[in-house]
């Protein structure tokens, strides 16, 4: 049975009414359109073309948003088919809340603090828990964010994976869980600020000081090591936000 029927007819009330910062209102909107029952799960949405121009904005504007919500899992880029809602069945629901929380910057300002003292414990938990298997396990994931310090999509991942397996060499599973969730919700921000900032020489570098402090068994090292990587991955994300805020959406560049 054909997966492509054709793309569903885009609102009026899609049209961006800049009040928050660009990408967030292109993103809400998009998000609010996807969820609104007029997409079925597992259809091919619009186009840039179409999506740009009932926006009112322009289609690197829109290809931004779709990245955002493609990261969250929400879309489905399939190179050389379009775009698609993403078939996540009862999931879907449940996670309209994460999205909503995403987009809101107040929201994220709460989940970074949330994260920052979790990722914390977790890292002195490691440091008194982990294991030789464990310890390499963080030593791989090093070497892939160094190999991969020139391709942002591949740092991105290695950052995720590393932090999950920080949380998971504390052998506390509530921990693991919690920390999985918040680096979820988090994830599109963690590639808007190494776009941002470019930075991940700095970034990889605040990575190492962590995995020794465990690796010696340095509960206290360890904490601190993390902290200071908190701080300052926070400290991008506001400069990364603000950024964002003072820049006004594109418009008008509908064409090719």
């Amino acid at each position: 049975m054909s997966t492509n029927p054709s793309s569903p007819t885009l609102p009026s009330s899609l049209r961006v009414t800049p009040r928050e910062p660009p990408l967030a209102e292109i993103t809400r909107k998009l998000l609010d359109y996807l969820l609104s029952g007029e997409v079925e799960p597992g259809t091919r949405i619009p186009g840039e073309r179409n999506l740009a121009e009932a926006l009112g904005v322009g289609r690197s504007a829109v290809r931004e948003a779709i990245k955002s919500l493609s990261l969250l899992g929400l879309l489905e880029v399939r190179q050389g088919d379009g775009t698609y809602l993403s078939r996540s069945g009862s999931d879907l629901l449940p996670r309209v809340i994460e999205w909503g929380l995403l987009l809101k910057v107040p929201s994220i300002m709460d989940l970074l603090e949330a994260r920052t003292e979790i990722e914390i414990v977790a890292a002195g938990l490691a440091a008194t828990r982990a294991g030789e298997a464990e310890i390499a396990v963080l030593r791989e994931r090093l070497d892939a964010m160094r190999r991969a310090v020139k391709d942002v999509d591949a740092y991105v991942e290695a950052d995720i994976a590393f932090h999950l397996d920080v949380a998971r060499a504390g052998g506390n599973e509530v921990l693991a869980n919690l920390v999985t969730s918040l680096r979820a919700l988090l994830r599109v921000w963690v590639d808007r600020v190494l776009r941002h900032a470019g930075e991940n020489d700095t970034s990889l570098a605040m990575h190492e000081p962590i995995v020794e402090a465990i690796a010696a068994g340095d509960a206290a090292a360890a904490r601190e090591a993390m902290r200071a990587h908190m701080e300052r991955a926070n400290r991008r994300l506001r400069e990364a936000l603000e950024a964002d805020a003072a820049q006004p959406a594109e418009t008008g560049a509908t064409s090719p």
